[in-house]
């Protein structure tokens, strides 16, 4: 039987619904070549970040201008400062340059943290030829004077922003953090977002004892965690229609994950862990996982599989909701160690009070 894996997502057509998500590796033309040789539907750039910018502007200026405040001479030390290839301008020359050796959809992500870098690099990344955009919104509020709906007024007003300076397709990449999820992913889409990632990956600092300090911890998803997107996306599926993109991401690793992700209504399903772990290679692993299954169960189509166990289509859509929840605890089982002749036994929790 002939499984047809060709998926549309953002407006693009793709040869496959599995898409590399942003990772820093994806910036390198090598890789590229290797995901679209393997296979990969897309490709989505690592993300370009506002402050790496600033941050060099600043350190830039305060070493031509070291010893001036003090020595008039000072100002002669260096040559005048023409033009300076920054991180901005790496990231466009890198995007330009994939753009001109692949043949796959190459999608920018940007991660600003102001509304003028948002829109002034949108533009720019618009320029250099990048198929679509992802903006990642990625901030905790630890703001005690700014409530929910402040912040979450300040990300609408930022996408709003973006979507009219740009034409390219825009994403928006969000955390499921929001206070009232489902309503904020539907006002997001009325702001202009032509498609949802869901979701951020949220990364835990860790606490150094020995050097009192704090340190990044990088740790690489699991495939549990893909179980709230796969929730969240049933959900939203027949809540935004058929027209709105949505990507599942966190958590996918093999072709049973992604047939997950199709299945409740993704439009495409984004892997970056199992990529740094297994290679660029691992694409055309999944790829014929999925295609197997497809097979089996006699699926002939992404299109056919895509939504028929959503929330509208499923047999039990509080499955998806709160009416499971007593039901889930309810299934656990106890290790066989922890039977009735250990001193620790665990209460089956299915049994009826």
């Amino acid at each position: 039987m002939t499984v047809d894996l060709h998926s549309r997502y953002l407006g693009l057509q793709l040869r496959s619904p599995i898409v590399a998500s942003a990772a820093p590796h994806n910036g390198e033309s090598l890789t590229a070549r290797l995901l679209e040789r393997a296979g990969v539907g897309a490709i989505v750039l690592p993300s370009l970040f506002e402050e790496e910018i600033v941050g060099e502007e600043i350190e830039l200026s305060r070493s031509l201008e070291q010893g001036t405040e003090q020595f008039a001479e000072a100002l002669n030390y260096f040559p005048a400062v023409d033009a300076f290839v920054g991180t901005a301008d790496r990231y466009l020359a890198s995007l330009e340059r994939i753009k001109g050796e692949v043949t796959v959809p190459v999608i920018a992500s940007l991660n600003a943290s102001t509304a003028g870098g948002w829109v002034r690099y949108a533009r720019r990344i618009e320029e250099m030829g990048a198929d679509a955009l992802e903006l990642n919104l990625y901030h905790v509020a630890a703001d005690p004077l700014r409530t929910a709906a402040e912040m979450e007024a300040a990300d609408l007003e930022l996408i709003s922003a973006v979507r009219t300076s740009v034409r390219i397709p825009l994403a928006i990449k969000l955390s499921p953090y929001y206070s009232a999820f489902a309503n904020f992913a539907a006002a997001a889409v009325q702001r202009g977002a032509d498609g949802l990632v869901l979701f951020n990956r949220f990364y835990q600092p860790d606490l150094d004892l020995d050097a009192l300090d704090v340190v990044p911890r990088l740790e690489l998803s699991q495939p549990w965690e893909m179980r709230l997107p796969v929730r969240w996306i049933a959900i939203l599926r027949p809540q935004l229609g058929l027209d709105v993109s949505i990507a599942a991401s966190s958590g996918v690793h093999t072709g049973t994950d992604v047939v997950k992700g199709l299945m409740v209504g993704a439009d495409v399903v984004m892997m970056t862990s199992a990529l740094l772990r297994y290679g660029p290679e691992h694409i055309a692993t999944v790829e014929a996982e999925l295609r197997a299954w497809m097979t089996e169960h006699e699926y002939t189509s992404v299109e056919q599989l895509r939504g028929s166990a959503s929330q509208a289509t499923a047999e039990n859509p509080s499955a998806f909701e709160r009416a499971n929840y007593m039901q889930t605890l309810r299934s656990w089982v106890a290790p066989r160690e922890l039977t009735a002749t250990s001193p620790h036994r665990v209460p089956d929790l299915r049994q009826k009070s």
